[in-house]
């Protein structure tokens, strides 16, 4: 009922908005669309799109209008057939999909509706969107903050997690302290930038009562005493000097319900399986530390995490009700083959670290290295990443990327696929841009992944041809030059051709693209957060535009 009547609110106000001096308004709409063409060769025929549906898609329109410290905004979201939400499934449904009102009155500004927001680098809380994945854990809710002064804040929050166009029961209460100081001179300043946060999650009676059923099925020696409330608190600081950059972190979390996919159950006349919830604290710490000072820019991250899942319901599964985000720590490749098997964040056991140095020799030469390094806290590999790139201008019309990634993938712990090895790859690419004048271009790319493991090895070129500043026209080939049979596939491997047609237009605010595409089974990552998607087969088409 709030939704509607904001709706029409809007509505009604809308004309005198409009003749309000000073007063904006703006928006935005996305819509995908996907025709589904069934290929059975690349497994593209199981879900319900392939079956009868043929066509699935989305939209969002958002609507934000301010004037003097008073911010308003709705988003109407659609989905008709979509396999957004679930790659396997089809899901349809449309309404409000968000809305929020934010005054500011002098140094306090207020703000309710579905509120966006995060503590700190988002480990104890992340309010965001991710639509790619159907990730939109947006609090509905109210916040306070207070603005003291130029160097320290305060702000209160509180509300309930949106479930698509529904909650989830439980609720969600934060306070959040940040600060910022200067010393030494003006030429060279040392910032420091403190913060402190803290998490309340409150269990509903709903999801206590599964819980307690669940936990009353196990052996006595895995079996606790659930509490409603579970605490997060997080320590932060950000330290500026001339080209260094440090930030650190540390939280904690009190003892909490939680789901461990990997943790061995026995329950009362059962063979033992793997997947249990468990009552334990959990903790994570990050650091990260870069230099950037003329020619050359370093950066060194680590992180440990240990039984950090906090989700509003620990019934949950996949990406759904997630309270925390983890930052990711490996390198998000760009190239089709180098981001083939990208390390989904491990919440319950992960130890990780990276380095990435680049440097410019000169206006011609540039150099990337950088390394990932992945386990377990009990040492158990779970990803290696070695990724050289190199380039070369030789003239202002003309740039050569070329380099080489060495990849080890725990296939087995990051998308679930019992008994199988660890994924070993050498993938050497090269990308050549050139500029024929001012508007015409032509980019290329050539990938080859060599693997004995998963689908074997991969051959992806691609062409690109632009026409500034409205067209580019793409085709590109992923082909699998030597396929391996599939553990629990009894089909031979063939070798398959997934070939991919697309054309962009750009016109002001507007960009059109539709492309016909054949992808392959595999991680899809965005932001750092990953899920395993099934190979599609059809014409995709977007629209983007802002006003």
């Amino acid at each position: 009922m709030l939704r509607h009547l904001f709706l029409l609110f809007l509505l009604i106000s809308t004309s005198q908005l409009f003749s309000q001096q000073g007063a904006t308004i703006s928006g935005a709409l996305q819509i995908n669309a996907n025709v589904f063409l069934r290929d059975s060769a690349i497994n593209a025929y199981l879900q319900p799109q392939y079956q009868h549906q043929f066509f699935g898609g989305e939209s969002w329109l958002n609507l934000n209008y301010s004037y003097q410290g008073f911010t308003a905004g709705i988003r109407y979201d659609m989905f008709l057939n979509s396999n957004l939400r679930d790659p396997n499934a089809s899901y349809t449904d449309r309404g409000v999909g968000r809305w929020f009102v934010k005054k500011t009155f002098d140094k306090l500004t207020a703000e309710v509706g579905y509120l966006y927001d995060q503590v700190g680098s988002g480990i104890i809380y992340r309010a965001y969107e991710q639509r790619p994945l159907f990730i939109d854990n947006a609090l509905l809710g109210a916040s306070l903050k207070y603005k003291f002064n130029d160097r320290f804040s305060l702000k209160a929050f509180g509300g309930q997690q949106k479930n698509a166009f529904d909650i989830y029961s439980g609720s969600i209460k934060g306070l959040v302290a940040d600060g910022f100081f200067s010393l030494g001179n003006e030429e060279n300043p040392i910032n420091i930038i403190p913060g402190i946060g803290f998490i309340n999650k409150t269990l509903s009676e709903e999801t206590m009562e599964k819980i307690v059923n669940g936990v009353k099925t196990y052996l006595d020696e895995d079996r606790f005493n659930p509490v409603y409330n579970s605490y997060a608190t997080t320590i932060y600081n950000t330290v500026n000097y001339k080209g260094f950059n440090w930030y650190a972190e540390a939280a904690l979390k009190s003892d909490d319900v939680f789901y461990n996919a990997r943790a061995e159950k026995q329950e009362f006349n059962s063979e033992p399986t793997f997947g249990k919830l468990e009552f334990k604290s959990g903790s994570v710490l990050y650091t990260s530390l870069s230099y950037a000072e003329g020619k050359l820019g370093i950066t060194l991250e680590t992180k440990r995490t240990k039984n950090f899942n906090f989700r509003i319901d620990p019934n949950l599964r996949l990406l759904r009700g997630f309270i925390s985000f983890i930052p990711p720590m490996n390198r998000q490749n760009t190239y089709r083959m180098t981001a083939r098997y990208s390390p989904a964040t491990q919440d319950i056991s992960e130890q990780a670290s990276q380095v990435d140095v680049r440097y410019k020799f000169n206006n011609k030469w540039n150099i990337l290295v950088n390394f990932s390094h992945i386990n377990t806290l009990e040492g158990e590999k779970l990803f290696r990443e070695f990724l050289t790139e190199l380039v070369f201008k030789p003239s202002q019309k003309a740039q050569i990327t070329g380099g080489l990634q060495l990849l080890n993938y725990n296939q087995e712990i990051y998308e679930q696929k019992p008994d199988v090895p660890i994924v070993q790859t050498v993938t050497p690419y090269i990308e050549v841009l050139y500029k024929f004048d001012r508007k015409k271009s032509l980019r290329t790319e050539v990938q080859y992944m060599s693997t004995d493991q998963d689908y074997g090895s991969w051959l992806f070129a691609l062409a690109e041809f632009g026409i500034a500043p409205n067209w580019i026209f793409e085709a590109s080939g992923m082909y699998n030059t030597a396929p391996k049979k599939i553990l629990g596939n009894d089909t031979e491997p063939k070798k398959v051709l997934y070939p991919s047609l697309g054309a962009v237009y750009v016109k002001g605010s507007n960009r059109y693209q539709i492309r016909y595409v054949k992808q392959v089974e595999g991680v899809v990552c965005s932001g750092g957060i990953c899920r395993l998607e099934p190979a599609f087969s059809g014409i995709r088409f977007s629209l983007n535009s802002t006003f």
